[in-house]
């Protein structure tokens, strides 16, 4: 829901999740500390800033973030990551072009989208429809770019025409085959010496795993990502469990996406129990399609599902509905305060 609130869509609390309420509405306790160590002999975790913590099982769920971002400095750099700050980030930045210009000056925004997966091309249409409503004064120019040969790549070719289509029409430009190496406070640098001009760059590339998976001297895939069974416990044979982007199934590994992630969550609640009684673990078994739904910032959406594709209104509507309704299950109302 991240892209429709950014188009106006949704207001900020729509898609947040309280997670103190939710938790002592759970029965959980909540516990704030920065992790630096797994002592799997001990069964014992540390905190930089808090009294470490033995477990008798764990589960890790730190998600993922964008590729490449942390080699590169410049103010004009926005990653999508964490998301709780991306529209404040964004703003912030946009502002600060504006102001920084002459008196009198007028020239127009000049936004990239780095990365060409879908999440960049609903950052990319939704931001459009931000700038027309926030920003009334100002005119923009968008550009997505990305080192793969074709935008949408997980999407079917039917899909893939009718996006480009969409940003044809909608004036934003698709740059392939660039990997960028380097962001200047109005520049970016390709790998092959190419320069484009851009007063904010959005980070939004594919997956890779946070910094911290890699002080829990856990197995991991080459990408840093825990290594996992199909049950979802690490490879290592202990209590410890890795799900959704943090977790990769060796054996048949799975797209980072979220939809996956909800779909561990009845197995990885099984499992949990079972590790703790000594029962049998069950598998998780990734689906090898699902329903995709695309937000285009103009109250429509792209819909894929297997061969079909649709673009329309009442896509748009499906994509509410299923997303409120998800939500909604985690929003739990408390007026307790941390």
């Amino acid at each position: 829901m991240l892209p429709g609130t950014l188009a106006g869509q949704f207001q900020a609390n729509e898609i947040e999740i309280d997670l103190e309420a939710l938790c002592l509405a759970s029965g959980a306790e909540l516990m704030l500390a920065e992790v630096n160590g797994l002592e799997t002999a001990t069964s014992t975790l540390h905190f930089a800033n808090a009294e470490s913590l033995h477990f008798d099982v764990l589960s890790i769920g730190v998600g993922s973030m964008p590729a490449g971002w942390r080699d590169m400095q410049s103010e004009s750099l926005v990653p999508i990551k964490p998301m709780s700050t991306f529209l404040d980030r964004l703003d912030g930045r946009l502002r600060q072009v504006i102001e920084s210009r002459a008196p009198h000056e007028s020239c127009p925004l000049r936004i990239s989208v780095v990365g060409g997966g879908v999440a960049s091309i609903e950052i990319a249409l939704c931001l459009q429809t931000r700038l027309r409503d926030q920003f009334k004064k100002e005119s923009a120019s968008i550009q997505i770019l990305t080192s793969a040969s074709e935008i949408a790549s997980e999407l079917r070719p039917r899909s893939i025409r009718r996006l480009r289509q969409i940003l044809g029409k909608r004036g934003i430009a698709i740059v392939t085959n660039t990997r960028v190496t380097e962001v200047s406070d109005r520049m970016l640098v390709a790998f092959d010496g190419a320069r484009y001009q851009a007063d904010c760059v959005i980070w939004a590339t594919g997956a890779v795993a946070p910094l911290v998976l890699a002080k829990l001297s856990l197995p991991t895939d080459e990408r840093g990502f825990i290594a996992t069974e199909s049950t979802l416990k690490t490879t290592a044979g202990w209590p410890i469990f890795a799900v959704g982007d943090s977790g990769t199934t060796i054996a048949d590994p799975a797209p980072k996406a979220g939809v996956y992630a909800v779909r561990q969550a009845p197995v990885l609640w099984n499992n949990l129990r079972a590790a703790l009684s000594g029962s049998e673990l069950i598998p998780y078994v990734p689906q090898r399609d699902f329903l995709k739904l695309l937000n285009t910032g103009d109250g429509k959406a792209l819909l894929q599902y297997k061969s079909l594709t649709f673009y329309g209104r009442w896509c748009w509507w499906l994509k509410v509905f299923i997303d409120r309704r998800f939500v909604k299950q985690f929003q739990v109302k408390s007026n307790w305060q941390p």
